[in-house]
């Protein structure tokens, strides 16, 4: 399972990300960037919602397994990166 530190590096991305890029006009949270991400990594299924708009299927950072987790945190990396992102966890290491 994944680690704490690969958590708060998910974490600490996903808000840099939220902060910083405005998607499709729309400034998205923390958690949902979370989510736009992980449906990209898992290819999950996505369904139409009860009042429109649409819901993805399954995507559970949780029960990612430490090689998944990092990829999800390479994955929001590199769009970080193309997105002109910020990264302050990156600042830190130097």
């Amino acid at each position: 399972m994944r680690s704490l530190e690969q958590n708060r590096l998910m974490w600490a991305n996903l808000e840099d990300i939220a902060q910083q890029v405005v998607w499709y006009g729309q400034k998205l949270h923390k958690e949902e960037w979370k989510d736009v991400l992980t449906a990209a990594l898992k290819s999950q299924k996505v369904v139409p919602g009860l009042e429109g708009g649409f819901v993805v299927i399954g995507a559970r950072t949780s029960k990612m397994t430490v090689a998944e987790m990092n990829e999800l945190i390479e994955l929001s990396t590199a769009f970080g990166i193309e997105q002109g992102v910020k990264f302050r966890a990156f600042e830190t290491e130097s």
